[in-house]
């Protein structure tokens, strides 16, 4: 039989064994902020844990997400935002890029939008193809009331909206 002394020694090891947390969990030292989505996201890619992501890393990666990306596009990708010349992307590069790509989907967004206002093929909005638009989206408006609310964003004043004065309105 144990003495009560050992008795309330194995309870306090068993609840300090409770009170510790599993040895798989990241704890963060006090005051250190959470890792960012991106930070988590490059360190998935990084399969070494070397601190770099290679163009295999990025194309193995991006193709077990669905992406579609050739080692080529790959390797491309890293060489364009390499910062250091070592072939690997850090952190760093690793947020210019996925920037630049968020940039460029913006750009691509922002052009599928002007094209479904631009319907008279001028390259640029009209007031009829703005009431037209704003029809179909089950606004009703008059040519002269569109013909104002292009006035307010037409920059150079020839009263219709070419794609730069249509991205300074959608900003």
């Amino acid at each position: 039989m144990l003495s009560p002394n050992k008795q309330h020694d194995k309870g306090a090891a068993a609840e300090a064994e409770i009170d510790e947390p599993p040895r798989h969990t990241l704890t963060l030292s006090e005051g250190a902020r959470p890792p960012t989505e991106l930070e988590r996201v490059f360190h998935y890619l990084d399969e070494n844990g070397d601190g770099k992501i290679s163009p295999t890393e990025l194309h193995k990666c991006m193709t077990a997400a669905g992406e579609e990306i050739s080692p080529e596009d790959a390797r491309s990708a890293v060489e364009s935002s390499d910062s250091d010349g070592d072939g690997l992307l850090g952190m760093e590069d690793f947020v210019k890029l996925v920037e630049a790509e968020g940039e460029e989907e913006k750009g691509r967004n922002l052009r599928d939008a002007f094209g479904m206002y631009a319907t008279e093929g001028q390259g640029c909005i009209t007031p009829s193809s703005l009431r037209r638009m704003l029809k179909r989206l089950g606004e009703s408006r008059s040519v002269e009331e569109c013909a104002r609310m292009i006035q307010t964003f037409d920059l150079n004043g020839d009263g219709v909206l070419s794609f730069d004065e249509f991205k300074i309105m959608m900003l």
